[in-house]
């Protein structure tokens, strides 16, 4: 695999092996399918490193079962018996407001939403994880439900080697700004544009 030519080298006083292993924060949004798929990609790169893989979803609906999910609770177990690859935790956070039909207010929902985030930023503090999968995790902050500002400082502060990768449409711009990383899914064609709907193994 051919080595990657950076355009620019900043007088940052780190050496380029210090510079290359900095922790990112990564953001995938975009009106197009395939920003999470994209992000557990990289959750499976890490776990082959050995790192420490914690996916948090917000959105999606704790009854919606995902081949992701399945996948990576698998290679949790592998981990577990055998050594090989990295621990792996999944949570789905608050009450799976977006796709459900669930009982309470959306105070109720805002509070689950800020509690999920509360223990992500247990977790960071505490270096708990090597990447960080906060999937769908646009939404609660484009809601208010959860302060853009904290989670840029949290973010910024955090110590040691801990990616993050962050799901979702309508990214906020401080949180493009303080990402190292963005991508942005756009949509050519759909399957649903000709009335078809999601189907197994594609979706999920």
């Amino acid at each position: 695999m051919p080595q990657g030519q950076v355009s620019t080298v900043p007088d940052d006083g780190l050496t380029t092996r210090q510079r290359r292993n900095r922790p990112l924060v990564v953001v995938h949004t975009g009106e197009m399918k395939g920003k999470s798929t994209a992000a557990f990609g990289l959750a499976l790169r890490g776990w082959n490193q050995g790192w420490s893989i914690g996916v948090f979803q917000f959105v999606k609906s704790a009854k919606w079962k995902v081949g992701e999910e399945a996948a990576f609770r698998a290679l949790g177990r592998v981990h577990e018996e055998t050594g090989e690859g990295g621990p792996v935790e999944w949570h789905k956070m608050g009450e799976g407001w977006s796709w459900t039909r669930k009982k309470g207010s959306d105070d109720d929902h805002a509070a689950a939403a800020a509690e999920g985030w509360a223990e992500i930023r247990r977790r960071l503090e505490a270096q708990a994880h090597g990447l960080y999968v906060l999937d769908e995790f646009t939404y609660p902050i484009k809601w208010g439900w959860v302060d853009v500002h904290e989670v840029v400082e949290v973010l910024a502060a955090r110590q040691g080697r801990q990616h993050v990768v962050i799901t979702g449409r309508d990214a906020a711009p401080e949180l493009i700004e303080a990402a190292d990383l963005v991508m942005e899914t756009t949509k050519v064609k759909h399957p649903m544009d000709a009335g078809q709907k999601g189907q197994r193994g594609i979706e999920w």
